[in-house]
């Protein structure tokens, strides 16, 4: 049957009959109490299916955010819905505690700065103001009933986590996926640190473009006697100290003269030679690109390409070093506004212009990132982007189109992972390095984690060269080097020893059933993981991916604590019940952006007190004990059942492809509308005189499936409802889910009768009837066989006839109704004839084609024909979708 679950054996004590309204204020805690304290959603290991998810561990920088709310519910219908239809759901909770943003939120916390205090001090410093943070996570998440199981959590900080990191960081460098290099890196002068290609962002900015001119020194045909310059336009005047080339396209005619020989660059004196490159843009600025070390990607490459000198005009903190000059010191925007002066002074600077341009700033702070020489570790990447791209196409996605955006990022790749970070939060790099030869020294995986600023080095000298001081590594990894181990961190991935292999604690949940997460860190958590989870174990780690949108203010614009337009859950949920936010949740399509809207939730609301009303009904009209299926049904009992089992088919599909928007739709279309409205307004004619064991049958089949389907969308009010009715103990969520009981019936007309009642509903409500009000003679002219006794007695119509021809119905034309959007632009002045001819009557429809005065033809995309039908009949008819129903 539809419901797999034993029928309670005792009636309900009295306290437990439902009265009243719905109390979410009372009923919302105290099962998000008991959940937690009886370990209801506990993960089983032995159970024979389990559905295993690698959830996101969000950023411990602050409070939650609507957003938050939105995808740990889109997260929680699937394990709820899981947990339901297998046997076990692995849904674990993890705090993303380690790394720049939990720095930055001690330091705003506590007033102070990371470079006052000793790193291991400063460490525990973010430990102790994360785990109060952590805390309030905690109770904010369980206040939401997202239903994890709070005995496997983790934070990215925590030692066995650490260990993970280190290993990871081991294995590839002995794969030889990892390097150490001296090179141009990503720099964020504000958080001075290395960051990688994939914690950028770009950024419009307002700036000027500044004509300067450049003396030419010698030409393709050696020095020059004469005076020459030549023009290069250029929004960072503050690069002219570290300028080092300038290069001409190889197709610029014009310049091409230049190609060979030298230039000065003004103030700074330094000669640069001028070559030619296939890269510069000839139709930005002159033509003419002056070449730095470093401004932007393109320096680089010029450097690497054309062996080019180093000059480093500014340093770690944005500050112009001694390259510069008379400017150092300065920073570099107020470096820029002196250079700019000393050229207008000297005749250098021709012209200043307002320009508009994108620049990559740090996704953390928002500022300008600068490209510098520093060592740095790095995973490789670039050699492998097939492999990766391959890789993403062995997992679903979820919505399907999302692939792109993973694809789109591989593609554009310039860099490898930059993964070593110069922070005091994070897990420490585990080498140490020889004074002498700059060999790196490894700490032994039994030893791990370490941090090699206060322990001791595996050897007590270099084994390439024998010297014995080894310096340890200050540096810690990228928090998405260990963000991205989060599938092998909840399977227990660890070395044995004994073995000399990686192995696993839970083996049979990698890899996992499915990655969650929004498309905002497609290229930050969930490409750095498979490529991190495919160089380990040389498979992907999930087999699905859910990516979710954004929660937007009403104007459709991101949330923002600068924008002040961030809405707290806490705000949200001080006006509604929990279950009516995650009605809204489920509001929209899986992958879209949408504007937080309170008429969802308003919705949700009128949801529970329907769901709660109808219970109370069925409990009503019905025995405390499920009676058995009779021998034989009535038809609309048989009926309903029937439509029951193709919305359990239905929603299951919906809910396996991860379409929540459609499956919690058309159960709330089927329960408000087909249930509510019209089956239990003849189940309740058919009890009014006494039991019927179909109706009752079918009512509590029918009222127990739909509490187990709504469980994963409102599972408070679900919880209550099971447990007041028919629990005996055993929570809703722990119930097996629905499936279908195989019932079968002529479900068009049963359709079209219950179309008929709502039809006779209304008249009897226009009319100023009442609902019990008996009803002489009706005809209805549609299919509904099989069904005429209950409209009959839900009606209460004395006389029922039934026809499968139409009635003798006259169809006029009352109006012809212009789409003016597309009838303006396209007949112009006159519009005002077409109206006219309209109003008058002055027209003839052909076919598709509406011909006014004669004259004008307005295809069928213009205009829409109005129709009025007039019965000439006895009686006032109304129609239905498949029907008329006639009242005599």
């Amino acid at each position: 049957m539809s419901d797999t679950q034993d029928p309670p054996t005792e009636e309900p004590p009295a306290d437990e009959q439902l009265t009243g309204e719905y109390d979410p204020n009372d009923i919302e805690p105290k099962w998000q109490d008991h959940w937690v304290t009886e370990d209801t959603y506990a993960y089983d290991g032995d159970a024979d299916t389990r559905f295993s998810i690698d959830t996101p561990p969000p950023t411990v920088s602050g409070n939650l955010h609507m957003g938050h709310l939105y995808q740990f519910t889109l997260q929680d219908f699937v394990a709820r819905y899981h947990r339901m239809a297998d046997d076990t759901v692995y849904f674990p909770f993890g705090y993303d505690d380690n790394g720049i943003a939990s720095e930055r939120l001690t330091e705003r916390e506590l007033g102070i700065r990371h470079q006052d205090f000793e790193r291991r001090e400063f460490q525990e410093k973010c430990r102790d103001v994360c785990a109060d943070y952590e805390d309030e996570f905690t109770e904010d998440v369980q206040s939401l009933a997202i239903s994890v199981d709070w005995d496997n959590t983790y934070k990215t900080i925590e030692p066995r986590v650490q260990r993970a990191s280190q290993l990871s960081f081991l294995d590839l460098y002995e794969r030889g996926r990892e390097y150490r290099q001296r090179a141009p890196t990503i720099w964020c002068p504000d958080c001075e640190t290395a960051i990688s290609q994939v914690e950028q962002e770009d950024e419009d900015k307002a700036t000027k473009f500044n004509d300067i001119e450049f003396d030419l020194v010698a030409d393709s045909e050696g020095p020059i006697t004469w005076d020459e310059t030549f023009t290069i336009s250029t929004t960072r005047p503050e690069l002219l100290p570290a300028c080092v080339s300038v290069f001409v396209h190889p197709d610029d005619d014009e310049n091409q003269h230049l190609v060979g020989g030298r230039a000065r660059v003004p103030l700074f004196e330094q000669e640069v030679p001028i070559i030619a490159d296939e890269r510069v843009d000839m139709e930005t600025g002159s033509g003419l690109v002056m070449c730095c070390t470093f401004g932007d990607q393109n320096d680089i490459e010029w450097y690497q390409a054309h062996d080019l000198d180093l000059r480093l005009a500014i340093d770690e903190s944005a500050t112009m070093t001694e390259v510069a000059g008379d400017y150092e010191g300065l920073s570099t925007t107020e470096a820029r506004e002196a250079i700019i002066e000393d050229l207008d002074d000297e005749g250098y600077l021709l012209e200043s212009r307002d320009h508009d341009h994108t620049v990559q700033v740090h996704e953390r702070c928002g500022v300008e990132v600068e490209y510098l020489v520093t060592e740095q570790w790095y995973i490789k990447m670039l050699d492998k982007k097939d492999e990766y791209l391959d890789a993403g196409r062995q997992m679903d996605w979820f919505p399907e189109k999302m692939y792109s955006r993973y694809e789109h990022w591989i593609e554009g790749l310039e860099w490898d992972w930059c993964i070593s970070r110069q922070r005091d939060s994070g897990i420490p790099i585990p080498v140490w390095y020889c004074d002498d030869c700059g060999e790196p020294v490894f700490a032994e995986r039994a030893d791990l984690p370490v941090d090699p600023l206060s322990d001791d080095p595996p050897v007590d000298s270099c084994p390439e060269c024998g010297h014995d001081d080894l310096t340890p590594e200050e540096d810690v990894f990228d928090t998405w080097a260990t963000s991205s181990l989060t599938p092998l961190v909840n399977a227990g991935w660890d070395w044995d020893s004994e073995v000399e292999d990686f192995t696993w604690d839970n083996p049979e949940l990698y890899p996992f059933d499915l990655r969650p997460q929004g498309h905002d860190i497609i290229s930050f958590w969930l490409f750095h993981t498979v490529v991190k989870c495919y160089e380990h174990t040389g498979e992907v780690p999930f087999e699905n991916v859910m990516v979710n949108g954004m929660v937007l203010d009403e104007n459709r614009e991101a949330m923002s604590k600068s924008k002040g337009n961030v809405i707290p859950p806490s705000e949200v949920l001080e006006n509604f019940p929990v279950d009516a936010a995650r009605y809204w949740a489920a509001g929209t399509s899986i992958g879209d952006d949408f504007p937080y809207k309170e008429g969802d939730l308003e919705a949700g609301e009128r949801l529970l007190q329907k769901l709660w009303n109808a219970s109370r009904l069925v409990d009503q009209l019905t025995p405390a004990q499920r009676p058995d299926e009779p021998a034989a049904l009535a038809s609309v009992d048989r009926w309903l059942l029937a439509e029951l089992d193709a919305t359990v088919d239905s929603v299951t599909a919906k809910f396996e492809d991860y379409a929540f928007s459609k499956a919690r739709n058309e159960l709330r279309s089927f329960f408000w509308n087909t249930f509510c409205d019209d089956y239990l307004e003849i189940a309740k004619q058919r009890l009014s005189n006494g039991g019927d064991a179909s109706t009752e049958y079918t009512l509590l089949t029918a009222h127990r499936t739909f509490l187990q389907l709504f469980a994963p969308f409102l599972p408070h009010i679900t919880e209550e409802l099971w447990s007041r009715l028919y629990g005996a103990g055993e929570s809703v969520h722990t119930t097996d889910w629905p499936v279908a009981g195989g019932y079968e019936a002529d479900l068009a007309a049963g359709e079209t009768a219950m179309e008929v009642v709502s039809a006779l509903r209304r008249y009897k409500t226009e009319n100023g009837l009442p609902l019990n009000a008996d009803l002489d003679h009706v005809e209805v002219y549609g299919h509904i066989d099989g069904f005429e006794d209950a409209v009959a007695e839900a009606m209460h119509v004395e006389r029922l006839d039934t026809y499968e021809d139409a009635p003798d119905i006259t169809t006029e034309i009352s109006g012809i109704d212009l789409d003016y959007s597309v009838v303006g632009p396209e007949f112009g002045s006159d519009v005002g004839a077409i109206d006219s001819g309209i109003e008058s009557g002055d027209y003839e429809i052909d076919g598709d084609t509406l011909v006014v005065a004669g004259e004008f033809e307005l295809g069928a995309d213009l205009f829409e024909v109005e129709e009025t039908q007039t019965y000439s009949g006895e009686g006032e008819m109304t129609e239905t979708e498949n029907a008329v129903v006639v009242v005599r």
